[in-house]
């Protein structure tokens, strides 16, 4: 096999940034693996890992898997063993990976942006009814995640996949992760550009590629040619995001290095404008930097925000035009990121006269048989298709304006509901103990019963707040740009037991305020008293603000005693 780590680095003009101690990077000679996830990866590309899927493991069945290929080189496949059910979170930390798998698989379906016709909608909920005891979640990576997946069955699930132009390839591991579209890209009124085009050849070129397949961890990416940035771009490894030249017209800046988890970063504006045909070059440009000086002795500090941030984006950028492009980038300051609603819920005109709708799910939380129906709907209704979104919600394209209404009826009859309360609209949660090894606590059923009771306490909320629920401290559900941002742990209730809670992060926000939230000192709340927390605080905030104040504004500016919820505001009369 030919081995890239002595291919990747450009010859070098440019004065590249030495740590001072050696990080693994390949272009400044570092190619011996420093861990065993890089050694896995010298072992066999990856990729390697389908056919002993499909012609090996899945006729032998799970006792026959490799333990390298179950627990690293299945990711790229899109497979991951689940959690061993009755493992309580407070033995998380403490067992081994073995330890803790079940012989079931997550699988996660990419859909990279893609308007899914009724044939892929009825495809997906078909894997769940049949191969997933009718589990689905929309992720906030635009996924479909399911569970329960035996290993003798993937070979039929990718099958049935493909035929709709579906797969889960590299939507796990060292890799491309599942790219971020506009869910509305090519029919939303106020679009800069439709970004779809570079989506499609980017998946073209470079994925299933092996000069891409082994970074030094996930590289996640993101483009959107609306003007609400509706992909999240602050936390992604790389983003296009759509904007006007005064003399070109209509194109991209390029953001690097964001990213959250235990060390949140957002990522750098580079403000460049590129052209639409431009963007996979680039997009393979910054990839590439990655994978050649990215950091790879440490997973902890094996991410591109960690290089941007030493480097500076100036540097990065310098070294992106004159070792991987070859020519200079057209220089254009970034544009603003705007205050405001990303998700696209609700009714909304396209530029052609029809409508487009946003739908909520709970919490992410759909079903096979929800699909199923879903695609009977978009039949029935004569409806475009369908995409999925970075807020765990679905939106619906095409829809003629005579028959909005009943559509919204036959959603809610569905359990997706396009007229959602803010906290179903506002509330994200990660996969959490039910399924996810990483997990502390539960997540889904708890924003599930969350919402409920918030409905019931702040029926006609007149401003958004949202609430992201995470299990660990791995920010999946983005907890550190939430107004509620609760990252699960376990903490001592009033009895001094060890009990399942969170804790808190308030304020946080992407897009004009974007910052990473206020963290109370040694503030954790448990999980049963969650309802009443956020009850006195939501509260709190409706006596005290100003006129147009926003949640997150007044957190920054707030006593802390009304934060921690020790104190009660009286209703103004």
């Amino acid at each position: 096999m030919t081995d890239l780590r002595y291919q990747a680095s450009p010859a070098q003009h440019t004065e590249i940034p030495r740590p001072k101690r050696a990080e693994g990077q390949w272009a400044l000679g570092y190619t011996e693996p420093l861990n065993k996830n890089e050694q896995s990866k010298k072992d066999d590309d990856p990729l390697n890992v389908r056919d002993r899927i499909l012609y090996t493991y899945s006729k032998r069945g799970f006792d026959s898997i490799d333990p390298a290929d179950l627990r690293g080189r299945f990711r790229w496949m899109g497979l991951y063993t689940q959690r061993k059910p009755g493992i309580d979170g407070g033995r998380t930390g403490s067992m081994e990976e073995e330890e803790l798998d079940d012989r079931y698989f997550m699988l996660r379906v990419r859909s990279d942006g893609k308007l899914l016709s009724a044939d892929a909608v009825r495809a997906l909920g078909e894997v769940g009814v049949d191969y997933a005891r009718d589990t689905a979640d929309v992720t906030d990576r635009e996924n479909i995640q399911y569970h329960w997946i035996r290993i003798e069955d993937v070979p039929a699930i990718w099958e049935r996949l493909e035929t709709v132009g579906l797969h889960s390839l590299e939507a796990c591991g060292d890799s491309p992760r599942p790219f971020l579209g506009s869910p509305v890209a090519g029919v939303a009124k106020d679009e800069i550009i439709d970004g779809t085009p570079a989506l499609v050849e980017i998946e073209r070129r470079y994925l299933n590629n092996k000069e891409f397949s082994n970074f030094p961890r996930k590289f996640k990416t993101a483009l959107t040619g609306h003007p609400s940035l509706d992909v999240s771009p602050e936390t992604n490894d790389v983003a296009f995001v759509g904007t006007v030249h005064p003399e070109h017209g209509p194109g991209f800046d390029v953001w690097v290095g964001g990213g959250l988890s235990t060390n949140p970063m957002l990522a750098q504006k580079m403000g460049v404008w590129i052209p639409l045909e431009d963007v996979p070059d680039v997009w393979s440009g910054v990839a590439s930097i990655f994978r050649d000086y990215g950091y790879r002795r440490l997973r902890s500090r094996a991410r591109l925000k960690f290089l941007v941030a030493d480097w500076g984006i100036a540097k990065f950028r310098e070294v992106l035009e004159k070792e991987y492009l070859g020519r200079e980038l057209v220089t254009l300051t970034s544009p603003e990121a705007p205050v405001g609603h990303r998700d696209h819920i609700g009714v909304h005109e396209q530029k052609d006269g029809r409508f487009y709708i946003g739908v909520a799910p709970t919490a992410g939380r759909v079903s096979g048989s929800m699909l199923v129906a879903l695609a009977d709907a978009i039949e029935e209704f004569g409806v475009d298709g369908a995409r999925l979104t970075p807020y765990q919600k679905i939106v619906l394209i095409g829809v003629d304006g005579d028959r909005v209404d009943a559509l919204l009826d036959r959603l809610d009859e569905i359990g997706l509901s396009g007229r959602p309360s803010n906290w179903r609209r506002n509330t994200m949660a990660c996969t959490g103990i039910e399924f996810c090894k990483l997990a502390i606590v539960d997540t889904k059923n708890r924003a599930r019963d969350l919402i409920g009771e918030l409905e019931k306490r702040f029926p006609e909320l007149d401003v958004p707040i949202t609430v992201n629920i995470n299990g660990c401290p791995n920010a999946c559900a983005r907890t550190q740009i939430a107004d509620f941002g609760l990252k699960g742990q376990l903490v001592t209730d009033e009895a001094g037991n060890q009990v399942e809670g969170f804790q808190v992060h308030l304020g946080g926000a992407t897009g004009l305020r974007a910052n990473f939230g206020r963290k109370l000192r040694a503030h954790k709340v448990t999980s049963a008293g969650l309802d009443d927390y956020i009850t006195t605080v939501v509260s709190n905030y409706l006596v005290d603000r100003t006129e147009g104040e926003a949640f997150d504004s007044w957190v920054h500016r707030a006593d802390e005693e009304l934060l921690r919820g020790d104190k009660a505001l009286e209703a103004r009369r």
